[in-house]
């Protein structure tokens, strides 16, 4: 129910980010493309604890999902994703990541946009929630254009950092496999190696 919740909010919150941005004339259309293979670019938000967050440094070391959005729509789409994460019990860290393009609401409705995240959502989940604002979001529209909004933009990083899949064209259940058998391979390659077995008694 609290993923349910979290993402029903996020489409809220992405509501009225986009409605502004919209009004404001901010937002302009961006090419998809597919970053698989580049580096995430490192942005700076906040998660709902009201922590500063850098990714992708914040999920370095294992791998991690990243679920973009930058629509109202999308919610229906990240729902599904969540949804899909729950059932198939995947044990991998995944971050919401609203980006908010444009300046009036990075500037006047921040404060207001997070309060009404975190009101209906459990406080133990709101480390897993974290927006971008501004130059930061736009950054990651850069990296994945914006057309198709409804869909959200399911992104597989590496230990390091790296876009290892990528995803924009909706929910898919052979996606969703594929996706957590490519961040099982990184998991197994990320962990450290066995000891050699050392014999008991040494001829």
């Amino acid at each position: 129910m609290s993923n349910r919740r979290r993402i029903i909010l996020f489409g809220i919150t992405v509501a009225v980010g986009a409605a502004i941005a919209s009004l404001t004339s901010c937002s302009t259309s961006v090419p998809n493309r597919d970053p698989t293979g580049s580096m995430f670019p490192i942005v700076r938000g906040e998660s709902l604890q009201r922590q500063a967050v850098e990714l992708p440094t914040a999920v370095s070391g294992s791998p991690a999902i990243l679920m973009v959005g930058y629509l109202q729509q999308t919610q229906f789409d990240l729902d599904r994703w969540t949804l899909g994460f729950g059932q198939a019990e995947a044990k991998i860290r995944v971050v919401e990541v609203p980006a908010i393009v444009g300046w009036f609401p990075s500037t006047f409705l921040r404060g207001t946009i997070d309060d009404g995240m975190r009101a209906g959502i459990p406080s133990e989940d709101w480390g897993a929630v974290v927006t971008l604002y501004g130059e930061d979001a736009e950054r990651i529209q850069a990296l994945t254009g914006n057309e198709n909004g409804a869909n959200g933009r399911i992104l597989l990083l590496d230990g390091h950092g790296e876009i290892r899949w990528f995803w924009d064209q909706g929910y898919s259940s052979k996606r969703l496999l594929e996706l957590l058998d490519v961040a099982r391979g990184l998991d197994a390659s990320t962990s450290p190696p066995e000891s050699p077995a050392v014999p008991d008694d040494a001829d």
